[in-house]
């Protein structure tokens, strides 16, 4: 008796945990899989001058410093840029995984840069197809002075520029990005601004290796007033990014010298095409 009584239970124990693993199965099953956020398309926060979709993680503190100098086409005239560089420095805060902000002062125009970065939608593993996320600036521009401009109000030192980017890594090696961007100058000169300007940027990263990358980056204007000529180009940039644990160091050829946002897109006077060309480089820290 004692036999079948533990035979018994032995049977209905294995039959237990039998079932009890088939419920699990099925409710394995029925849980929705987990959609995995593609990895950044960039490494830095700027591909070039412009941009990236790149924020910093939620608490993470960012030390930027930019430097631009002279025009290199001078030779060593100007030692090679070396005797008229522009300078940045700033500071980057993630608020949240989604929102950060930012503020600079730089050497062009006496400018003070605040800036907001803030994500609309990630790149996800077989879902989603792009990241998305705005991107807004004000510029305060501290070198204008009242006897210049007697009748000056605060508003006037002020400009914006708005952008909407929008980025897809393709691959481990190469990715890609569209921006629409929107800039407005509250003090322009007519005769060769605009003031409001419209621009399409793009730009691009392709990996060299596990810590290097080349990077290019483009803003075309794309609504001009019938007959506007300015003496302005389109900013083009090439880059080298070099990551080096703690910090990012982007190198830099560009035919903007200035690195506010509303100045690269609406006054690069350098060209490529046998004009001034402008070397520098993006530095940044997390803390």
């Amino acid at each position: 008796m004692k036999n079948f009584l533990s035979f018994v239970l032995v049977f209905f124990t294995i039959g237990f945990a039998a079932a009890q693993d088939d419920l699990l199965n099925q409710l394995d099953a029925q849980k929705p899989t987990q959609k995995e956020i593609a990895p950044a398309a960039f490494k830095g926060l700027q591909i070039c001058n412009i941009q990236s979709t790149k924020l910093p993680a939620k608490g993470e503190w960012y030390m930027v410093v930019s430097h631009r100098f002279g025009d290199l086409t001078k030779g060593l005239d100007n030692f090679f840029g070396m005797d008229n560089a522009l300078t940045k420095v700033g500071g980057i805060y993630g608020v949240t995984n989604w929102l950060s902000l930012g503020a600079s002062r730089q050497t062009y125009n006496k400018t003070y840069e605040l800036t907001a970065k803030y994500k609309f939608a990630n790149q996800v593993e077989s879902g989603f197809p792009v990241t998305i996320v705005g991107y807004n600036t004000m510029d305060i521009n501290s070198a204008l002075k009242t006897v210049v401009y007697p009748n000056l109000k605060f508003t006037d030192r002020l400009a914006f520029s708005s952008q909407l980017l929008i980025s897809r890594k393709f691959s481990d090696s190469f990715s890609f990005e569209v921006a629409p961007i929107y800039v407005h100058k509250n003090l322009y000169y007519d005769s060769f601004e605009q003031k409001n300007q419209y621009f399409l940027g793009a730009g691009a990263r392709y990996k060299l290796s596990k810590r290097l990358s080349v990077n290019l980056d483009y803003a075309a204007r794309m609504i001009l007033i019938e007959g506007f000529v300015s003496p302005y180009h389109n900013p083009v940039s090439v880059g080298l990014d070099i990551e080096t644990g703690g910090h990012v160091f982007q190198l830099v050829v560009s035919n903007s010298q200035p690195m506010n946002d509303v100045a690269v897109f609406t006054n690069a006077t350098g060209s490529w095409n046998g004009g001034s060309l402008y070397f520098g480089f993006n530095m940044y820290r997390v803390f």
